[in-house]
This record gives C-alpha cells, sequence and structure tokens, in this order.
C-alpha cells in the first residue's frame, strides 16, 4: 500500500482507479465489507483501489467540541488499512478549501483531474461537499457526465443493528469488549513502542512496559485485562493500566502494561495491546502503598479473568 499524504505528493495523476471514501475510524467489518467490494470491482476492471480517508475528520473540524473519540489514532488507522491489501491510501488533509468545495468541485477536483475514477464505491450514509450537498443520488444522476459508474455499499447488519464505530464506542465504553471485537472483527488494541519510563512499577515490584499515547482522546480509560503481541512472536498476557497517572500526577497519556510472568528488557519494541476486559476505572490514590495494593489486586482479578478462558 501507497500512503499518499495530499494530493500534492502524488507525483503525476492516476491512469485510472476504483475509489471509496470515508472515516473509516477503527476499519471495522462494516468498512471491511466497503473496501472487499471495492477490491472485487477493481480485480474485474483490472484497476489499482484507491481509499480516500480525513485528517482531522470532518466533524473535528467543524465541531472539535462534539467529535466523538477515536477507535484508532491516525497510525493504528494506516496499519488496519494496509492490513486490507490496497493499493493506494490518499489522506487528504481537512480545511477551510476543502470544507468549501462543493460536491461537484470534489468530484472533478479529486476524483477526475487527481484519480481519474473509473469506478466508486461508497457506504450508503455517504454525504460530501460542502454542506453535505454530495451524496448517492447526486452521483447516480450524474455518474454517466463523470465516467464512472458508482455502486452503495448497504449497511451490515449485526444482531438486528448497524454495526458502526459509534456502537463499538458504546461497547467498549459499556466495557463490552467481547461485542467490540465481534463488531471490530478482531480485539480492541492500541499499539505503541515501548519507551523508557520512570520505573516506578519496577521499584513497587510490578515492572511495567510503557507506551506514550500522546493523545487525551482516547476511548479507553482505567484498567484492564491484556494480551500483548510483538515480543518474540509470542502472545502474552497482562493487566494494562491506561490513563494520566493521577497518584504520582501525571499529565501525559501513557498505556502501562505489567506482562504476567515475564521479565525482559524490550525498550524499543513494537507491540499491540489488544483489550480483553475492563477491571475498573484509574483512581488516585492517597498513598503509594495504597497503589500497590490495588495493583497486586488488579493483577488478581486479570489472573483470574485469564484462567476462565
Amino acid at each position: 500500500m501507497q500512503l499518499i499524504r495530499g494530493l500534492y505528493n502524488l507525483a503525476s495523476p492516476l491512469p485510472a482507479s476504483a475509489v471509496t471514501i470515508g472515516n473509516f475510524d477503527g476499519v471495522h467489518r462494516g468498512h471491511q465489507l466497503v473496501i472487499e467490494q471495492l477490491k472485487r470491482v477493481a480485480s474485474l476492471t483490472s484497476l489499482p483501489t484507491v481509499v480516500i480517508i480525513f485528517e482531522p475528520q470532518p466533524i473535528e473540524f467543524f465541531a472539535p467540541e462534539r467529535a466523538p473519540k477515536r477507535l484508532a489514532r491516525f497510525r493504528e488507522k494506516i496499519a488496519y488499512l494496509k492490513a486490507q491489501q490496497i493499493d493506494y491510501l490518499l489522506c487528504l488533509h481537512f480545511n477551510d478549501a476543502l470544507a468549501e468545495q462543493s460536491a461537484e468541485e470534489f468530484v472533478q477536483n479529486i476524483l477526475l483531474k487527481n484519480l481519474n475514477t473509473r469506478h466508486l464505491v461508497i457506504g450508503d450514509d455517504f454525504h460530501f461537499g460542502k454542506n453535505r450537498q454530495g451524496n448517492f443520488e447526486f452521483l447516480m444522476q450524474n455518474s454517466a457526465r463523470f465516467g464512472f459508474t458508482v455502486d452503495e455499499t448497504e449497511t451490515l447488519m449485526l444482531d438486528g443493528e448497524r454495526v458502526s464505530s459509534t456502537r463499538i464506542r458504546h461497547c467498549i465504553e459499556a466495557g463490552d469488549f467481547e461485542k467490540a471485537a465481534e463488531l471490530l472483527g478482531r480485539p480492541y488494541s492500541l499499539s505503541g513502542r515501548v519507551a523508557h519510563g520512570k520505573k516506578l512499577g519496577r521499584e513497587l515490584g510490578y515492572p511495567t512496559i510503557n507506551i506514550k499515547m500522546g493523545d487525551k482522546t482516547l476511548i479507553v480509560k482505567g484498567i484492564f485485562a491484556v494480551r500483548v503481541k510483538g515480543i518474540d512472536n509470542r502472545v502474552l498476557e497482562g493487566v494494562a493500566s491506561i490513563g494520566t497517572r493521577p497518584t504520582v500526577a501525571g499529565v501525559d497519556t501513557i498505556l502501562e502494561v505489567y506482562i504476567l510472568d515475564f521479565d525482559q528488557d524490550v525498550y524499543g519494541c513494537s507491540v499491540v495491546v489488544e483489550f480483553l476486559h475492563k477491571i475498573r476505572d484509574e483512581k488516585k490514590f492517597d498513598s503509594l502503598e495504597e497503589l500497590t495494593e490495588n495493583i497486586a489486586r488488579d493483577t488478581e482479578n486479570a489472573m483470574a479473568y485469564f484462567s476462565k478462558e
């Protein structure tokens, strides 16, 4: 997959392409269905596949105070889309200029002029252009003039409800990681490179691997039973804390994982942490002794969870 960050990084217009557009937050099973349809069309017509995303996401630009917390950070979204085996990922910077483009201008300037779109696959709730004036009906009415065909992907339903990023957020906020994994098509996870921390966990008898999140809008916060992947091709079990560490006056959001039955130097290693079960919310304790007691209790709860799997 080739990541193109802005049209100015597209060396030359594509000769022809099959395209889909969206936020793809979490790249859940509904998104995967859209991409599978795109790939089927592309293989029949020998066209490269192009997925267009926006950064920031439109609602984050127009109403940041109402923007939902993301299921995945940008780097994770890229990794999930790469796993879908698409040819090009075009990330457009969502700014005033893009927001002011009409649906017609968006089609002409981006889909036709730069991507030479021959086929477009969109979700049934897709809107684009200034004031969201562009939709499936607009595209169908003008597809002959534009010179490309349009397919609409129906909403994926599971247990009588729509598979959506919003539904997955609600599952995660409610601690239902099993249902979230079913909707995502994989366990909910965060990833990053293991960094040096303050070594407080080691002093307390619970050495942790530390991953700096750098984003306070994450959907998860608290203490969890987790799996860790990426270390020597092993699947490890642990208890994770994600938050600002209020007991020690922390500020940045950090993911700390105490891996059970593990003592190895893995600084610099890239890992994936899968969230399986919420143990409790983050809490400020009055002393390090009280914090240590709760870490011990959290570890026992995590071990009890894994013993039942």
